[in-house]
């Protein structure tokens, strides 16, 4: 279930949970198209014969697949009103804790670190966000991205 806050009442949020996510399914379909669309098709990835007997037990996400789907995730956690341009503006921390088998369902959890101002009106902001494993012990990945919002 999503957040709803208009963009003049973002900071307000700062500390706040922002939940989780649907669920997401990560079947080897997707991960070959990730292959292909990145030209990534190392064994591990896109051969289940092989995968089998690799370090994983059977094929996994690339780390970068995982990271890819936190943007569909993340529109689930949070919807500003009132924004025209929303901006992908870097990361400040990437860590892939654990592997995605495939055929797993991953979902994103999140709170709101910090909002700040930036030029132009904008506003910077700082969640930091979970990518969690449907029965996993450990995050397939933890983030600290940088998104800035423009009314």
């Amino acid at each position: 279930m999503s957040t709803t806050v208009a963009f003049e009442d973002l900071k307000s949020l700062v500390g706040g949970s922002l939940g989780t996510s649907r669920w997401l399914d990560v079947d080897q379909a997707r991960i070959n198209t990730f292959a292909d669309a990145t030209g990534d098709h190392q064994w591990i990835h896109v051969d289940p014969e092989r995968a089998k007997d690799g370090p994983f037990g059977g094929p996994i996400a690339h780390g970068y697949l995982t990271l890819s789907l936190v943007i569909p995730l993340w529109t689930e956690l949070l919807d500003v009103t009132g924004v025209t341009t929303k901006v992908n503006y870097g990361l400040d921390k990437v860590r892939f804790p654990a592997p995605v088998p495939a055929g797993a369902r991953i979902r994103l959890a999140g709170t709101l670190a910090d909002v700040s101002d930036v030029s132009g009106g904008g506003l910077q902001v700082i969640p930091d966000l979970v990518v969690e494993i449907e029965n996993g012990d450990k995050p397939a990945c933890v983030l600290r991205p940088i998104f800035r919002f423009y009314p």
